[in-house]
């Protein structure tokens, strides 16, 4: 039976790999193309062996990729093809999936609109006040916070690295306060193990390792257990200096449009008081009495 839907779902695939790969084809004008003849053509679309002498690819290879058949892909091909059919980053990456490949990540800043996306999301964490909420980069990186971040974790606190694994395992006004500290550990490197493998061979992954390793013996041992984990969902406990015990669930999501980002959303634990303790530390008082008691 699996074996059955497994063959079926590849047909499908095949074919709505042969039907998306026409229709882009197309869609392309042949002066678009920079073809000789592209302003005197009157057939629209480019033709097959446009296509693959443009991509620098066999006019028999391509046909067969455009027929769905099951031939040998690499993404170096994949992107030629894309170039030459005027692909955008989504359909690139659907180019990927159709052909049975993994889709790259999005890395053309044109594509991600990094100003806009980064303003609205920058305004998406302030609207989640007075609740905690940061915005991490692949390597854990915080690259924005909101102010209860900072009043709560620590987030932009001076002498603390901005990178959130290290920042775990080395300030001490963190560990002291987070009381799930013991409890949630294997899970946080876990979880870095997980986003880690994802991105096989970048170096990026290896350099935060090699710097929390030098510094922690406790992140050590953890790391050589091995174990992987998707960030979900976490229960955190913080122990703040002005209002005790605050409970959150910590929450991973992922924006399409930047899947190199992780936005962390704390709330606030059901049947607890920590909301309303969220809105006494944002108050103008509670800022007031916070100002030398910022939790890490």
């Amino acid at each position: 039976m699996a074996s059955h839907t497994a063959t079926r779902d590849t047909a499908r695939r095949r074919r709505d790999l042969r039907d998306f790969l026409r229709s882009r084809r197309a869609r392309v004008t042949p002066a678009e193309a920079g073809l000789p003849d592209g302003g005197r053509r009157r057939t629209p679309g480019l033709r097959r062996e446009e296509v693959a002498v443009l991509a620098g690819v066999g006019a028999s290879w391509y046909q067969w990729l455009e027929q769905g058949r099951d031939i040998t892909v690499s993404p170096q091909v994949l992107d030629a093809v894309a170039r030459v059919l005027r692909l955008s980053g989504a359909e690139r990456r659907h180019l990927y999936v159709l052909a049975g490949l993994n889709p790259p990540l999005r890395q053309d800043a044109e594509e991600l609109g990094l100003t806009d996306v980064c303003a609205g999301l920058q305004r998406l964490i302030d609207a989640w006040m007075p609740y905690p909420a940061h915005i991490m980069d692949p390597y854990w990186n915080t690259v924005a916070h909101n102010d209860a971040a900072h009043l709560v974790l620590g987030h932009g606190r001076p002498g603390v690295s901005s990178n959130c694994l290290i920042a775990f395992f080395t300030d001490p006004v963190y560990r002291a306060r987070a009381a799930s500290w013991e409890a949630n550990a294997p899970s946080i490197v876990a979880q870095y193990r997980a986003a880690w493998s994802a991105r096989p061979g970048d170096e990026g992954f290896d350099e935060v390792v090699r710097e929390v390793s030098a510094l922690s013996e406790e992140f050590t041992e953890l790391w050589g257990r091995g174990d992987v984990q998707d960030g979900g969902q976490l229960h955190k406990e913080m122990d703040h200096p002005l209002v005790g015990a605050l409970l959150f669930e910590a929450t991973q999501l992922r924006v399409p449009v930047r899947p190199d980002l992780n936005i962390v959303l704390h709330h606030p634990r059901p049947e607890t008081d920590t909301a309303a303790k969220l809105e006494w530390l944002t108050s103008p008082e509670g800022r007031r009495g916070g100002m030398s008691s910022v939790a890490g």
